[in-house]
């Protein structure tokens, strides 16, 4: 696997070709999601070959965004599958790759310790002090698909969204469980 070369590629494809309008799924929360996976698989003792993959998967798995917002993570795969072998990836390690980007699919359904891994680094934000500040970047998209019309329905949203998130791996548990509810609240006080 020629990850080095494989990371550059898929970041300057983001990078040229993801929507200048997307604010939340940017090149900003791919590099957020590739830090929280990092530190997430190093406390979790992830290494060699399935670092690899889980990296490469967390690369790809909003690249379907590039194509359209609907059906994103399975467009991510085959964006994957198209260019993977390129950079000497198996069809064994696509299909781990893959495995990884559908898990992220809300809600989300991981199979292993590396989809949990992938999926926990792709919502870690819920339990951060940025939280709103990422938060007001998935709002602005969401207005701008028109899924959503004002700060009440989003707000409401969030509410209903983070009490049914839970964290899979022990090390985001420990990391972001607390601050999450700390966060829950404070946007539960602003709906009264």
């Amino acid at each position: 696997m020629q990850f080095e070369k494989v990371k550059k590629f898929i970041l300057d494809k983001l990078k040229k070709e993801l929507a200048k309008n997307l604010t939340y799924h940017s090149l900003g929360h791919i590099k957020d999601v590739f830090a929280a996976a990092e530190n997430i698989a190093g406390l979790e003792k992830i290494t060699g070959e399935d670092l690899t993959l889980l990296l490469t998967a967390v690369l790809f798995h909003d690249s379907g965004f590039i194509e359209s917002q609907k059906d994103h993570e399975r467009l991510s795969c085959e964006i994957a599958q198209e260019y993977l072998p390129q950079f000497d990836y198996t069809p064994g390690q696509i299909d781990c790759v893959c495995g990884m980007i559908m898990a992220t699919q809300i809600p989300q359904s991981p199979k292993n310790k590396l989809e949990e891994i992938i999926c926990d680094a792709d919502l870690d934000y819920l339990g951060r002090d940025d939280f709103f500040k990422i938060g007001d970047s998935l709002y602005s998209e969401l207005r701008m698909y028109g899924i959503l019309n004002n700060e009440l329905e989003w707000n409401k949203l969030q509410v209903k969204f983070l009490e049914n998130h839970h964290y899979f791996t022990p090390s985001a548990k420990k990391l972001r469980k607390e601050k999450k509810a700390a966060n829950l609240l404070i946007v539960k006080s602003k709906i009264k």
